[in-house]
Parts: structure tokens; sequence; C-alpha cells
């Protein structure tokens, strides 16, 4: 994009010499008077200086539509970035609530085990002293 830009303003230097140039050789080569010639020349100087703040009139509202687009593009990306990001973090909480439901199924069933097996070795003590 800056060498886009940098191009047009080369161009742009270039028009704006290349007129100012043709302009004063050719005033100088036609044959007038002197009082003339100053007309003209103030003339040419007057439309040059026009045509100069045309184009920087258009530099200067072609800058503010290509900041105004950049903008939206950033104020867009922003938007998107937030909405994935929101997604993300909403799909790590439920990945976090079904774990932390799995770890206390897995602590219930502990438990369960746990007892069974509390239960079956004080069986198995009482079946021994018994026998």
């Amino acid at each position: 994009m800056e060498q886009k830009n940098g191009m047009t303003k080369g161009l742009l230097i270039g028009f704006l010499a290349g007129s100012a140039i043709g302009a004063v050789l050719a005033l100088l080569y036609a044959p007038k008077s002197g009082k003339e010639l100053r007309a003209d020349i103030r003339q040419k100087t007057d439309d040059l200086l026009d045509d100069a703040e045309g184009y920087a009139r258009a530099a200067r509202a072609k800058a503010s539509e290509m900041m105004s687009d950049a903008r939206k593009r950033s104020d867009q990306l922003i938007g998107d970035a937030q909405k994935k990001a929101n997604t993300l973090m909403e799909d790590a909480d439920k990945i976090l609530s079904g774990a932390k439901q799995k770890v206390g199924t897995i602590v219930e069933e502990g438990a369960k085990v746990a007892g069974a097996a509390k239960a079956g070795i004080d069986a198995f003590n009482q079946e021994r002293k018994r026998s």
C-alpha cells in the first residue's frame, strides 16, 4: 500500500513540476511584451496553484476515506476476535464443568469401592475370629 502511495505522490509531483516548467518555457518563447508575459506568468501560476490545491484536496479526501476504511476493518476484526474469545471461553467452561463432574463421579465411585473394601475386610476379620 505504501508503494502505491509513494508512486502516486511521485506522479503528482512530477506532473506539477512538468506543468510549471512547460508553462514557463511556453511563456518565455512566446513573442509577447513584458507586461503581457508577466500577466501570463501570473495567470499560469494561479492556474497551477489551483490545480495543486485540487490535487491536495483529492489526496486529503482519499486519505480520509482510507483511514475510515481502516477503522471499520479494525473494528470488525476486533469484534470478530472478541466473539471468538468468548466462544473459546464458553467451550473451556463447558470442558471444565464436564471434568469436574467426572472427577466428582470418580470420587463417589472411589468412596463406594473403599466402603465396600472396608466392609469386606471387616467381614473377613469377623469370620477369621469365629474360626
